[in-house]
């Protein structure tokens, strides 16, 4: 009887347990929260928005890779549209545009007009058959000339000429030192910057704007070009390779092979056929929930897996099919394995307050997904909802009916069903509205960086090494909890549940 059970305790998960403190000489303003999502990407903040689509979409993978973590854009979409997702995040804060739209200095102003209304730009560099840099045009040299005249007017009347011009000299656009180029730009107070070669041909332009954007975000999370990092949810099968080969010409960072159940041949599979057609790319592997799936997915070439069976705020796994692991003991178990194979280990689901995510880490992991806490904010895909007063986005699981008839029934391997004959793993609902996605973060990596001033801890790494944990009674969780007292003022990182009446 003793054999069939996993473990020889009991099952724990993030409210069974909670951090024993220790002496400290930290204080959570010095602590470090950087830490390896692969052994090649490093992230600022252990943070992963995941990929649900009601979670992530472009707009929240920047958000999140600006803040230093990373998105996952989810695969409830066509190959071609997911691309174009990636395209977006890695084209957001590329602030070298090596292919600038100019205008010949023989054309008419009204043809500047047009290129400006078309770009949604306020200022082209005006070249000759050459690509040589003549001068510059911008919408307040136009404000001076008569609309009705402009076919009449050329573009080298109106410009201000090259000699007058500040560029910025360069051979290579990727050799531009994006320090000195601000500083060139405040010192003469201009906006556009233009790249020249040493003989006058334009080969870049930089604008202001995309400078002070660069600086506000100094931990980013960026490649070697500049450009903010992506990842982006695939399936399994050879059919998915195309997905694959898509979001790679795309200048996808990692591909992650979602699945509800990463422990199987599909997903073995699917591992080694993306790290055979594509090597250098960076591969994460899930979902599991036990050392000896951990140990499968690295043998076949994963850089990071995924743990987590059905944690989830919107996860039915555990009651319709009646399996799982209470995740706690999920990532320690995983962790056995990871730590020893210096592979991350990515916890996912089961999050519902910045100290879960600091046990999370204390337990083994190197990162944690979050998809319910990101799903209120302003970047999340999901529709506003007014209830009652309040607002709301709506929130599904990727294992929902719903989501399962848009396209994400492969991640629970019912590819073949028709919807009604599908078995859901997930319900649809809704969460409150929690305003920008960095307000939220900041909480969350607050609370994290507190836990690791109790313990003691200056980095990550030290923390899932130094820290012990204690098993808590149901009396003692509610006394962790704010108790006999009415909450009057809900504080930012704590939220009220609410109860239907």
């Amino acid at each position: 009887m003793k054999d069939k059970f996993y473990f020889d305790d009991i099952g724990l998960t993030f409210d069974d347990v909670l951090i024993v403190p220790n002496y400290s000489e930290v204080v959570p303003a010095q602590v470090s929260t950087e830490t390896f999502l692969t052994k090649d990407i490093r992230l600022h903040i252990p943070l992963m928005s995941a990929a649900m689509d009601t979670v992530t979409d472009a707009n929240m993978a920047i958000a999140i890779a600006q803040l230093g973590g990373i998105g996952v854009i989810h695969r409830n979409l066509t190959p071609t549209k997911q691309a174009e997702e990636v395209r977006k995040v890695k084209r957001f804060e590329n602030i070298i545009i090596e292919t600038p739209i100019t205008i010949d200095y023989s054309q008419n102003i009204e043809n500047v007009r047009v290129l400006m209304r078309q770009g949604r730009i306020s200022g082209i560099p005006v070249v000759d058959g050459e690509k040589k840099l003549m001068g510059i045009i911008t919408k307040r040299d136009l404000e001076f000339y008569d609309e009705k005249k402009a076919k009449n007017i050329p573009v080298h009347e109106v410009m201000t000429p090259r000699e007058k011009l500040v560029v910025y000299e360069v051979e290579n656009p990727q050799q531009v030192d994006l320090n000195r180029a601000g500083e060139i730009m405040r010192k003469n107070r201009v906006e556009k910057l233009p790249l020249v070669n040493k003989k006058n041909i334009l080969v870049g332009l930089i604008t202001l704007k995309d400078i002070t954007r660069i600086v506000e975000h100094t931990y980013a999370t960026k490649d070697e070009g500049g450009r903010l990092r992506v990842a982006a949810a695939v399936g399994t099968g050879e059919a998915e390779l195309e997905r694959v080969s898509k979001l790679v010409e795309a200048g996808v960072d990692i591909i992650v092979v979602d699945t509800a159940h990463g422990h199987s041949r599909k997903v073995i599979d699917m591992v080694k056929m993306v790290k055979k057609q594509f090597p250098s790319q960076n591969v994460i592997a899930g979902n599991i929930a036990t050392a000896e799936a951990a140990k499968a997915l690295i043998d076949a070439g994963a850089d990071a897996v995924k743990v987590g069976i059905g944690p989830g705020s919107i996860c039915t796994t555990r009651v319709v099919a009646g399996v799982g692991v209470p995740q706690i003991s999920a990532i320690l178990d995983v962790a056995s394995v990871t730590r020893s194979a210096r592979i991350p280990l990515i916890a996912d689901g089961g999050i519902k307050f910045s100290g879960d995510i600091a046990k999370a880490l204390a337990a083994g992991a190197d990162v944690v997904m979050i998809g319910n806490l990101l799903a209120g904010t302003t970047e999340s895909p999901g529709e506003f909802v007014i209830y009652k007063g309040r607002r709301y986005k709506s929130y599904r699981g990727m294992g929902s009916l719903g989501a399962m008839v848009e396209g994400s029934k492969s991640r629970y391997f019912q590819d073949e069903y028709e919807p009604e004959k599908l078995v859901p793993e997930g319900i649809e609902g809704r969460v409150p509205y929690k305003g920008d996605a960095k307000d939220v973060v900041y909480q969350l990596i607050g609370g994290l960086r507190s836990a690791m001033g109790y313990c003691g801890c200056a980095t990550i790494a030290e923390f899932q090494t130094k820290t012990r944990f204690v098993r808590i009674s149901s009396a003692s969780l509610r006394e962790s909890h704010p108790h006999d007292v009415i909450i009057t003022k809900e504080a930012p990182n704590y939220m009220v549940e609410e109860k239907e009446e």
